[in-house]
């Protein structure tokens, strides 16, 4: 299984590069057996929402991964604490939520088509984008 991350939903969520901290999160929460499926409107054949929970040192943190099922692979979508709008609520029942998810999607698909896109692996201080076409 990979974990990756569009260039344009990295900047967003974490602004210039990922910190070693907000990795170990990333990737720790990334089990998909511990995950909780959620519903989501527009996502691409083949792919379902997981939601996730984690603890920081700068509080909780709720993540959302796009699964491609038959590869087993994840894509971030957010990383949100749970004072932000969409963070406060992954859910299709928030507008915030919805709207957000909708435009990270748009960014996931444009950044795939332009190969922008990142795996996001343990700190070794090596954090190469990868190309996928």
């Amino acid at each position: 299984m990979g974990l990756f991350i569009a260039e344009r939903i990295r900047q967003r969520e974490f602004g210039r590069e990922i910190s070693p901290a907000d990795r170990s999160t990333l990737l720790g929460a990334a089990e998909i057996c511990l995950a909780t499926p959620i519903a989501g409107r527009g996502l691409p054949a083949g792919t379902r929402l997981l939601k996730a929970y984690a603890t920081t040192a700068q509080g909780p943190r709720r993540i959302l991964y796009l699964l491609l099922v038959r590869e087993g692979e994840l894509f971030v979508l957010f990383h949100r604490t749970k004072q932000d709008e969409v963070g406060e609520n992954l859910s299709s029942r928030n507008p915030a939520f919805q709207r957000a998810l909708t435009k990270h999607l748009e960014l996931l698909r444009e950044d795939l088509a332009e190969g922008r896109i990142e795996e996001i692996r343990p700190d070794t201080g090596d954090q190469t984008p990868v190309r996928r076409r």
